[in-house]
């Protein structure tokens, strides 16, 4: 389906009013509204070099990040037009030294903010400054449930027990705390012991993410990749902990699509409930997004609305709804609930991101992806290639293993 490009009326005489773009009529995304929560990635600078980070492998250079002012601009607009929560992500976003401002500006504006950190940049002041400037939660990341395992993940020694400090920390604040694991392979023999350290460190949340295999994560695939009867397992940690404790955390859980029988419906579909907007003022619609060459992806540095962007680019109306879909998405009875599953995940696997991802069982790709998960994950390549601005660096064989 082509998209639909309605820039007639107001929202084509002043692309620059967001409010109006909204009231306009036409566009692909009128159902959906405005998402109530944005990422706002502030920088890709980060001292951590995690193997699966969800960045672009291609990252963001600092000269190019949008200046304090932009961005301070971006959030009163994201407030004017709807928007309810900000969360700042990165990279590690307290790398920028205008955090306090730019937390104290969205709480003006009314935006509920959320800090996604990795936590080993901050010290009690700076948190106690964030914490006075309005910030309503903290998201930390952890890689594992001791130094050994999660330093090596993280490539930064002593990174663990920073976090650890940050989380005690947050809790101190009277700030809420989500504990973000992402697992995989290497570490998700520690599961269990790492639901009882969110439990010890008094955190509300708990997000046990399996690994999603794209970007850098792509790259380190091989040694990520958990067994069958890892994932097995998982499930029947998670279910139980989920019960035993009830009321007391919150447990949310992911599934790695390799292994799955129908494909998620990433981000709630492309288009429908999330946007992201990327150091350099990119609104994507997900983190992933740049994957896809020949999506060109339009900037808040241009002269149209973020409102705008949203119900009329090209790119955010390319793969929304059902329209644009193929077969077997086409005729499928799930075609509206899982919209086709994960676009960057189908391009990074067949090499058109309208194909089925081949993640659903439908997909002629499915039985190969599940083979091919099966085969790296009974492999001894545990050798990580960390994430960094160079284009990666392959783990010494002294440092790495199981």
């Amino acid at each position: 389906m082509s998209p639909t490009r309605s820039d007639a009326g107001v929202a084509a005489s002043d692309p620059h009013d967001g409010l109006a773009v909204l009231e306009a009529r036409g566009s692909t995304a009128e159902a959906f509204g405005i998402p109530l929560a944005v990422l706002a990635e502030l920088t890709h600078r980060c001292p951590l070099q995690c193997p699966y980070c969800s960045n672009p492998v291609e990252l963001d250079r600092g000269g190019s990040e949008l200046t304090t002012e932009e961005w301070k601009k971006v959030l009163t607009e994201l407030a004017q037009i709807g928007v309810l929560q900000i969360h700042f992500s990165g990279g590690e976003p307290t790398a920028r030294k205008d955090l306090v401002e730019l937390v104290q500006h969205a709480s003006d504006v009314g935006l509920y903010s959320n800090l996604i950190t990795s936590a080993v940049l901050l010290t009690r002041e700076k948190l106690s400054a964030l914490a006075d400037a309005g910030l309503c939660h903290v998201q930390i990341s952890f890689q594992g449930n001791e130094p050994m395992v999660a330093d090596r993940v993280a490539g930064l020694k002593n990174a663990h027990e920073k976090k650890l400090e940050v989380a005690r920390w947050t809790r101190e604040l009277d700030l809420p705390l989500t504990v973000n694991a992402v697992m995989h392979r290497q570490n998700l023999h520690q599961l269990a012991d790492i639901i009882e350290m969110a439990v010890d460190l008094d955190a509300d949340r708990l997000e046990v993410a399996n690994v999603q295999y794209y970007g850098w994560a792509l790259k380190n695939r091989a040694a990520l990749m958990p067994t069958l009867s890892q994932i097995e397992e998982t499930s029947r940690i998670v279910e139980e902990a989920a019960v035993r404790l009830k009321g007391i955390l919150t447990i949310d859980y992911v599934v790695p699509d390799y292994y799955a029988l129908r494909p998620k419906k990433c981000m709630g579909g492309w288009g429908r409930q999330f946007f992201n907007i990327s150091p350099a003022g990119k609104v994507l619609p997900c983190h992933a997004a740049e994957s896809i060459t020949g999506l060109e992806f339009e900037s808040v540095r241009s002269n149209h609305s973020i409102a705008w962007i949203w119900q009329n680019s090209e790119a955010f109306n390319r793969y929304r709804g059902t329209g644009w879909m193929k077969e077997p998405c086409k005729s499928c009875e799930f075609r509206e609930i899982d919209f086709g599953g994960c676009r960057c995940q189908a391009f990074a696997l067949t090499g058109d991101a309208g194909n089925t991802d081949p993640a659903c069982t439908l997909s002629p790709m499915h039985e190969q992806l599940f083979k091919q998960a099966e085969l790296e994950a009974a492999s001894d390549n545990n050798r990580f290639l960390y994430r960094n601005f160079s284009g990666g660096t392959l783990e010494t064989g002294d440092n790495h293993g199981a």
